[in-house]
């Protein structure tokens, strides 16, 4: 049972980056909850999740002792704090005897508090002498912190606070759903709404977002970065961009106006599937506005490009004059509840605390002073999280883990690999809560103290380092991951690791004294005073810093940099054995692998197992209906889920939660190529086949379900003559230009070829549903021919025709072809 401290306790959340404003009533049976009404991220809002948190503080399923076994073939079986710390320290000495230091490693989470983040990081470098440490943050904001550094001269999830959102009169969110995923931000969004902001988002999928949104753009998966290069290309081609921003703050655009030269919005359209006109709109949108902002999240970072379509997007960012201009800029939305802070101090394989770099002499010399040792005794550069998982158990690879705060079995991409390779190491020691799928494979198992039961600092979303008191003490047999670090450095010979989270605190601040992310002007109770301090903030005297790039950027120059970077597309495409899209996120009512909300009843009830959301015409295809159950594969496994049929997707692609595991685990799925420079890996797009899992239960006949097994060509052809009547005014050609897609079919235009005998230019006009969709420019007795075929299915009963807008009174004949293919 969970030992009372019978006060009401200002604290937050424990799920996603807003770190919600809540307060915990420990005299209440069971303890209660309630959102804070003044609390910047959510002003009294909660969503699902955090209404919840506090059931899991009594849960019957929760670890309250160590539990150790002598074989894997073993049951786990209960001991004592000695006996398992005993068994760690004899698996570390053991891999050390046998295989030297790197052999053994630590793998962290993006849920970790900045104390605990930082210790660990100490810990594996000074007390383990290990370059092998990662973290679950790398599969989550790695790519958007490689491009922010890069371009911006530091990583900020956003660069101002949360409520600037609301001041927009434009935002462009791309690969975000913060509908779902963070529900209390979308506070900011309304307001915007209300005072007639209008918001674009870019989505495979018509997600909760879309609904509020004033223009969709639904691109093909993985072409994110030809879709920011199209828009740069608009804002160059239509003199939007900010010329003078430009050459008084940045760098290196004449390398980025070259590079998007070739990407003409016609052609965006065939890579992409968004129509030109779409395209065109949003660039016009986001450069007419006073205020505008573009948001970037793991739709559009999750992928072996994600740096670089990152940078894309900064670049359009830069050549509009928005960073630094005020409710303006480029940010991105972080994921994890402490996932900024979890990636500034130390638990990345290439970092030291404030954010410096682990090969820099001069950042090794600060830390190691802070630390007490020789900068030479600090480990170098070790590999990122999947690397490292990728090696467990080999002979240059890590041989004894301890994991903190992450189920890589769940979460890691290509997971049954993952899995093999966990169950490939000579030990495994695992701290959680709850006895997760990695924690089930482990030899021992240490319960940690919950998020209301320790003292600690996370940072926000908005980087804001906000205090989460104590509010509970821990049960019976429960420790701080801080406490077992500082008995673990003991025990290895490293005596002088603290356990109290202020005192951890304040030498965080030394150590990041000086670094990008400089928290050394920070204190507990200044954090609790002002509802959270802002970083940098170097000095107790310092304000803390709420909005960036106000007057310069943290670059040797003091300028922003242009980056030119080229659309490769996903590393895997649909082809004839895997014919769709697979892309991965997240539901309203679940959190990262689950190990949390699936053991709270309520938001089990809302979502009881892994679902994958079909287009109808998919599910027509395969023969399925809603609540079947489908079988997804791809070259790395299977996973079985339940069919559930939206119209809002793509009828191209399919999207898998990541909340299961077992046989619905999306990451038996997903592909782990990795990014060049942040080695994030592909976890947004892959190529999928999809059956009915059952196949011996046949479905009730449905007309609509059978579906051709050969597709059928289909042409608009023949010789016109036509008269205009303005550019702007197209009207029909003929009458026998006008197609509609069957009912239960799929079409695909495929080419366009067109003729003109008149002296002056005209334009063909392919007309869907009434509204414009492409537009052919014929020259004056010339031809023109397109293919057509990667711009867009056309879904049953959709409307085709050819109108003709030329100049008023020119008249002509016009010789017209359109290709179509139903499938």
């Amino acid at each position: 049972m969970v030992t009372v401290v019978p006060t009401a306790t200002k604290t937050h959340c424990p799920y996603c980056s807003l770190q919600c404003g809540i307060v915990l009533d420990g005299t209440a049976t069971p303890v209660g909850l309630r959102p804070q009404s003044d609390f910047p991220t959510n002003m009294g809002g909660l969503c699902a999740k955090g209404w919840t948190a506090a059931e899991l503080l009594e849960h019957p399923q929760r670890l309250t002792r160590p539990l150790v076994r002598d074989s894997r073939a073993e049951p786990f079986r209960p001991t004592d704090w000695d006996d398992a710390l005993d068994r760690i320290v004899g698996a570390v000495t053991a891999a050390w005897r046998s295989y030297g230091r790197d052999s053994v490693g630590c793998f962290g989470g993006g849920g970790l508090t900045n104390e605990k983040a930082y210790q660990l990081g100490k810990f594996a470098r000074v007390a383990l002498g290990t370059s092998a440490i990662d973290y679950n943050g790398r599969f989550c904001m790695s790519a958007a912190a490689n491009a922010a550094t890069r371009a911006l001269g530091i990583d900020r999830g956003l660069p101002f606070p949360l409520a600037d959102i609301a001041h927009a009169d434009v935002v462009l969110l791309v690969g975000a759903n913060p509908a779902d995923t963070m529900p209390p931000a979308m506070r900011f969004l309304d307001e915007g709404r209300s005072r007639g902001a209008r918001h674009i988002v870019i989505d495979p999928r018509a997600t909760t977002t879309v609904r509020g949104a004033y223009l969709h753009l639904q691109p093909v998966p993985g072409t994110d970065l030809a879709l920011a290069n199209g828009m740069l290309h608009v804002a160059i081609r239509e003199k939007l961009i900010d010329a003078d921003y430009i050459a008084d703050r940045t760098t290196d655009f004449e390398s980025v106006r070259r590079a998007v030269r070739l990407y003409w919005p016609d052609r965006v359209e065939r890579i992409t599937g968004v129509p030109e006109q779409d395209l065109v709109q949003a660039v016009r949108l986001l450069a007419g506005a006073g205020r505008a902002m573009i948001l970037t999240a793991r739709g559009a970072e999750q992928h072996h490009s994600g740096s670089d379509t990152v940078l894309g997007f900064i670049n359009l960012a830069l050549a509009l004059g928005l960073p630094g201009r005020r409710y303006s800029g480029y940010g991105t939305i972080t994921g994890q509840g402490n996932g900024q802070g979890g990636r500034e101090h130390g638990q990345k394989a290439d970092q030291l605390p404030g954010y410096r770099g682990l090969d820099d002499p001069v950042a090794r010399a600060h830390v190691a002073a802070v630390w007490g040792v020789d900068p030479a005794e600090l480990p170098r550069p070790g590999l990122s999280a999947y690397e490292l998982l990728d090696r467990l158990g080999t002979d240059d690879g890590v041989r004894a883990l301890w994991v903190l705060g992450s189920n890589p079995v769940v979460s890691a991409p290509n997971s049954a690999r993952i899995t093999r390779r966990i169950r490939a190491l000579d030990f495994l020691a695992v701290s959680d809560f709850f006895l997760s799928e990695t924690a089930e494979l482990a030899d021992v198992v240490l319960p940690s103290a919950q998020w209301a039961e320790e003292t600690g600092t996370v940072t926000n979303v908005e980087g804001r380092v906000i205090l989460r008191p104590a509010a509970l003490a821990p049960p019976d047999g429960v420790r701080t991951d801080l406490q077992v670090m500082r008995c673990l450095a003991e025990r290895l010979g490293r005596p002088g690791f603290s356990d109290a989270p202020e005192e951890v605190f304040a030498e965080l601040g030394r150590a990041s004294r000086g670094g990008k992310a400089d928290y050394s002007g920070i204190s507990y109770a200044r954090v609790a005073a002002e509802q959270g301090v802002f970083w940098p903030c170097p000095s107790p005297r310092h304000p803390g810093t709420p909005r960036l790039f106000t007057e310069d950027f943290p670059t040797r120059d003091r300028r922003a940099r242009f980056h030119p970077v080229e659309h490769i597309g996903a590393a895997e495409l649909p082809d004839v054995e895997f014919p769709y899209y697979l892309t991965t996120g997240r539901l309203p009512s679940q959190y990262q692998s689950g190990t949390q909300t699936r053991r709270v009843r309520s938001l089990s009830e809302a979502e009881s197992a892994a679902v994958v959301q079909l287009h109808p015409t998919v599910a027509q295809r395969i023969q399925v209906r809603a609540g079947d159950l489908v079988r997804l594969r791809t070259r790395r496994g299977t996973a079985v889920m339940t069919a559930r049929i939206v119209q809002g997707i793509r009828p191209d692609t399919v999207f898998a939660p990541f909340h299961w595991g077992g046989d619905g685990n999306a990451n038996l799925l997903t592909n782990p190529v990795l990014d060049p420079y942040s080695r994030m890996p592909e976890f947004k797009v892959c190529a999928v086949a999809l059956s009915r899992a059952d196949p011996t239960r046949r479905p009730e006949p449905l007309e609509e379900q059978q579906m051709p097994d050969t597709s059928t060509p289909r042409f608009l052809q023949g010789v016109f003559a036509f008269e205009g009547k303005g550019l702007d005014n197209p009207l029909p050609l003929d009458p026998s230009l006008r197609y509609v897609v069957p009912s239960g079919a799929v079409t695909q235009p495929v080419y366009f070829r067109g003729g003109n005998s008149a002296d002056e230019i005209v334009g063909v006009v392919l007309v869907r549903d009434g509204s414009p969709m492409r537009y052919f420019p014929i020259a004056a007795k010339g031809a023109t021919h397109v293919s057509l075929r990667v711009v867009e299915d056309l879904l049953a009963d959709t409307v085709i025709e050819l109108f003709v807008a030329a100049p008023a009174g020119v008249s002509g004949t016009l010789i017209v072809d359109l290709g179509l293919v139903e499938i």
